[in-house]
């Protein structure tokens, strides 16, 4: 797939268009101008125990979860994720709390992938979309994928501050990749 991020954002997201980093493609070939792109894949286990295992982690947010965030389901949202449900990611250091705005804009759920992305809300320190996604392969290997496509939010604080956010951003990608690993 060779899809071209700009266009307007959906209603209520604060990018477009949503489904841009493609989960349920092996193949990431999206162009991004003005966002900053990231993918990166680790192996996380071997054979059909671990498979299953992180299957059902992935889709109930405990790569979130395992790096440090609480994940609260909003709007009558489920701990499984689907397409369209809003939740709000909150992480907090000390007396700093960060809430997370986002919305689950694509779901994969295969005999050999599974994942999910999620976009961001106006309220969010950046605007993109993350997907986590773990895939498997013939002899066994499972492996996590980290995508991600970010630029400053729009306007206020957090566009100011966004060279930090970039910082924070490298520290949780490293603890998301390291989440699901037994």
């Amino acid at each position: 797939m060779n899809a071209h991020v700009d266009g307007p954002a959906p209603t209520g997201l604060s990018y477009g268009p949503a489904g841009a980093t493609t989960p349920g493609e092996a193949e990431w070939g999206v162009s991004a101008p003005g966002f900053r792109r990231f993918e990166h894949s680790v192996v996380i286990g071997r054979g059909d125990d671990a498979w299953a295992t992180v299957r059902g982690a992935v889709l109930e947010w405990e790569i979130k979860r395992r790096s440090g965030f609480r994940v609260l389901p909003q709007g009558g949202a489920g701990e499984q994720v689907a397409v369209g449900s809003e939740y709000r990611i909150v992480a907090g250091w000390g007396p700093v709390t960060v809430h997370e705005p986002v919305r689950v804009v694509a779901v994969v759920d295969t005999s050999d992938r599974c994942g999910f992305a999620y976009g961001t809300l106006p309220g969010h320190p950046v605007s993109g979309e993350e997907a986590f996604v773990v895939h498997r392969c013939a002899d066994g290997t499972v492996s996590l994928t980290l995508r991600s496509l970010t630029r400053a939010a729009p306007d206020g604080l957090w566009r100011r501050v966004f060279p930090a956010l970039l910082l924070a951003q490298w520290f949780f990608r490293r603890r998301y990749l390291c989440a699901l690993v037994r």
